[in-house]
């Protein structure tokens, strides 16, 4: 699927799904809350695949660009041997990290018993 076309079919033009869709999937959130941990810098590439060890390097390439196209993130190159390349949040995504941190402080909350019913369905 093209990360850049998400439509729902009954409602093609729902800003709901289509910025859900992009947003929650996989790794943006963890990227967002990572580039957010660096606090107002910006961090490189490599960092960010070293606080996230489990990503890939094309995923998080993948991720990146959909965050910049998003206006999630600004990507920064320096004309230098090797290239040097930089990531930071924008404004707008610096607006929604409220909405984020009460996520994951809900998460957090709830993890425990969520996971205990995960285990009883399951025995099911």
């Amino acid at each position: 699927m093209d990360r850049t076309t998400i439509e729902d079919a009954v409602f093609p033009n729902c800003p709901i799904r289509n910025i859900l869709a992009k947003l929650c999937d996989k790794w943006s959130l963890l990227v967002i809350y990572t580039l957010n941990k660096a606090g107002m810098e910006t961090v490189r590439f490599k960092e960010l695949q070293r606080e996230i060890p489990d990503i890939s390097q094309k995923m998080l390439t993948v991720t990146l660009r959909t965050l910049e196209d998003d206006g999630y993130v600004t990507r920064t190159v320096y004309p230098e041997v090797p290239p040097r390349v930089e990531y930071a949040l924008t404004e707008r995504t610096r607006s929604l990290l409220p909405h984020i941190n009460a996520l994951i402080g809900w998460a957090l909350e709830n993890k425990d018993a969520i996971i205990k019913d995960r285990r009883r369905a399951n025995k099911k």
